[in-house]
């Protein structure tokens, strides 16, 4: 039972005023009376005019809050008795300070605040007490659910923790009743700057703040870290710091003065330089310690833009750019190149697999370029290079302006066709070769020359290599302008790289957004009942989990097919999409443990998920769940929890004591980035280390021992 606070007011009676649905549904405030307060238990209210109507006396109530008769929740985080004290002995001065400070206690906590019932004087419109809730308090009503409602997630859990404002004679805001466990895990630390009730109007200033106090901006302007102090400026006297920085210096000094100053700050940044003939400074590579994490996770597929021009010397601006596990861009690392000699991308790609301990990707998609090929046919001779689509279709436009085709969409439909909808090299020729007699092309030289390279772009040459779906309309709509975000293309080239580290941080940010709304939020699937979909909703994010569910449902309903016994648990399909002609593709199953499907599609070979045509063979022989091999880590939700083990030590990163250092150290990093901000968590990661150190020690000394004792001997 939750206890209720009395409020010894003789002169005066409350009338309750429910604000709960103000805090994430923004619906008008609700006025309950004592009787159906009492009838409803807190949840339910009625009228919305008295309180609400400007010179009406609001009617007697109740003279204590009616107590509340919910059943306990039962509880799976609480507060240290610490943090609930300091709550308790807090009064603050106005009803705006009293919600700021339950938000913060929240935001330290990791959960956010709704606005809950408040009471007021009789006749007056004085508020007596007030409560704030857990965003999560209440359940949905499943009888009022409306379709939209119903396909949103729903975040309540009836959670019980919340806490109670009385206001005294004088104005004071105090806390006097506190519920403080609740019955669902809250948020991680990294991700509390997200929650609702914790986001601020000033957020954004006091980033530029930190921007302007921090040692990498005054390295910048003046080539080292002062000594003096820098008071936190106006709005006003922060545009005009913006406006006169980076006007002295070398710039390429001032370029290495910056990655100095990252590499003092973060002990995983890596930074290399290429020198010309003349000694000169030409082309820049960086990336920092948290893309040498992303890196481990995703960094399969990459792709490296050189679309990008900046600053006055023309120089290419060149990201190294991944997918992370909820489809998202990521950047394992960026250039600044003086030119696209082979020279000049040999060693940059040498830079970068130095920097990611002599990893290579699997698969790289680039422009057509010819001395991009040749360098990477140099440097990584086992990453599949591949020509972006992406790139084809942006070069195409300006080769066939003269011929007006790009408005026909007959010829359109074919050159795509070649692209990514053709099953076999020999389908692709018929196409390119009806192509072009078709649209009288044959003698096009930029055609020709595409179709002699088309082993980089054509997706049906390309079947037995992965590439984490890149291809796909929905990702090549992600990449379009993905260096938008670099607002000064014309400034230094520090500014340039200031610009780019922004970017990456503005996509970290996403990414933590996804993974709250992933923590946060229960994926409602499409069929409520499907074992298989429920299984993915619990092993996929959520975006990958959509991704799946489609393909679940055009197999299950809108594929035909003809199944064949091979004898015992062997079958083979044959799986024809309906509505989409008559290519018929092969499913070989067997249901015997463990359970193993193929597909000539290769959809699962590429993207990494089962297609609609294995899905179909699946559910018709009842098999219930996604079988865990074709589950890969890197879509799940836990595609960031690293699993080491000695097993993990082998020679691929330059022999196994210097794989185990260097996997030591990212995983100790990992820590100290999940800890930032955070004292708490701070002292945690130097406890686990004490500890292991303690260990360390306690071993060597039973080691030496036992060596003695046999010297003895």
């Amino acid at each position: 039972m939750t206890n209720t606070i009395d409020i010894e007011e003789p002169n005066a009676s409350p009338m309750i005023i429910d604000e709960e649905r103000n805090g994430d549904d923004g619906q008008p405030a609700e006025i309950a009376t004592e009787e159906t307060a009492q009838e409803a238990e807190r949840d339910e209210t009625t009228s919305q005019d008295t309180a609400e109507k400007g010179n009406e006396t609001p009617p007697t109530v109740a003279i204590v809050p009616p107590e509340q008769k919910d059943e306990p929740a039962t509880p799976i985080h609480a507060p240290k008795e610490s943090d609930e004290n300091e709550l308790m002995n807090k009064a603050v001065k106005s009803e705006e300070e009293a919600h700021r400070l339950y938000c913060e206690y929240g935001h330290k906590m990791g959960f956010s605040v709704r606005k809950g019932k408040q009471y007021y004087y009789v006749g007056t419109k004085n508020i007596c007490t007030k409560d704030y809730y857990c965003s999560k308090e209440g359940v949905r009503d499943g009888d009022k659910l409306t379709d939209a409602d119903y396909k949103d997630p729903h975040t309540r859990t009836n959670c019980k923790a919340m806490v109670r404002f009385r206001v005294d004679e004088e104005g004071s805001w105090r806390v006097v009743h506190m519920v403080k466990e609740h019955n669902h895990p809250l948020v991680k630390p990294e991700e509390r700057h997200l929650l609702r009730s914790a986001r601020s109007h000033t957020a954004g200033r006091q980033r530029l703040i930190d921007l302007m106090t921090s040692p990498l901006f005054q390295a910048i302007n003046y080539g080292s870290s002062p000594s003096y102090s820098v008071q936190q400026p106006t709005q006003q006297e922060v545009k005009q710091i913006v406006k006169s920085v980076f006007i002295e210096g070398s710039e390429s000094q001032s370029l290495v003065n910056v990655f100095k100053t990252k590499g003092n700050e973060d002990g995983m940044f890596f930074w290399d330089v290429q020198l010309d003939q003349g000694g000169r400074m030409c082309n820049f590579f960086w990336r920092d310690g948290r893309s040498r994490i992303d890196y481990d996770f995703f960094g399969d597929v990459v792709v490296f833009d050189t679309s990008l021009r900046l600053n006055k010397y023309n120089m290419i601006c060149a990201p190294f750019i991944g997918v992370n596990h909820h489809w998202q861009n990521i950047m394992f690392g960026c250039a600044l190149l003086l030119d696209d000699k082979v020279e000049s991308f040999a060693w940059l790609f040498r830079s970068f697999l130095e920097s990611m301990g002599g990893c290579a990707p699997k698969s790289i998609f680039t422009d057509q370029n010819l001395n991009l090929a040749k360098a990477i046919e140099e440097v990584l001779p086992n990453t599949r290079h591949r020509i972006y689509q992406r790139y084809i279709h942006k070069n195409l436009m300006p080769r066939l302006g003269s011929l007006n085709l790009n408005d026909s969409k007959a010829f359109h439909k074919m050159f795509n066709k070649c692209l990514h909808g053709c099953d076999s090299e020999t389908e692709l020729e018929e196409t390119w070769s009806t192509m072009l007699k078709e649209f009288k092309l044959q003698d096009h030289k930029w055609l020709n020359n595409l179709y002699k390279m088309r082993a980089k772009w054509c997706t049906a040459l390309n079947k037995d290599a992965y590439d984490g779906g890149i291809e796909w309309d929905q990702r090549t709509e992600a990449m379009n302008n993905v260096l938008d975000g670099i607002t000064d293309k014309a400034g230094p080239l520090e500014k340039c790289v200031l610009s780019v580290d922004k970017l990456m941080e503005d996509w970290r940010e996403k990414e933590y957004e996804e993974d709250l709304h992933n923590a946060q939020k229960p994926i409602v699937c499409a069929i409520r009942h499907s074992d298989m979909l429920n299984h993915a909703a619990k092993e996929y994010t959520y975006k990958i989990y959509k991704l799946f569910e489609l393909e679940f449902l055009d197999g299950c309903g809108a594929t035909f097919f003809k199944e064949t016994p091979l004898g015992g648990t062997l079958y083979r399909f044959e799986c024809t999409n309906q509505g989409r002609g008559s290519k018929s593709y092969t499913v070989m199953l067997e249901t015997s443990e463990p359970v193993q499907v193929s597909c000539d599609c290769k959809k699962f070979e590429t993207m990494g998920i089962l297609c609609s045509h294995s899905l179909k063979a699946m559910s018709v022989k009842n098999v219930r769940e996604i079988p865990q091999r074709y589950i890969l880590k890197r879509w799940s939700k836990s595609a960031r929890k690293r699993n080491y083990s000695l097993m993990q030590y082998d020679e691929s990163e330059g022999g196994s004591e210097t794989a185990h250092v260097s996997k030591v150290m990212r995983y100790a990093y990992d820590l100290v980035l999940k800890s930032q901000g955070h004292p708490e968590l701070r002292e945690l990661v130097w406890s686990a280390l004490e500890g292991g150190e303690q260990a360390l020690d306690k071993f060597g000394e039973i080691t030496n021992l036992q060596a003695h004792s046999l010297a003895i001997r």
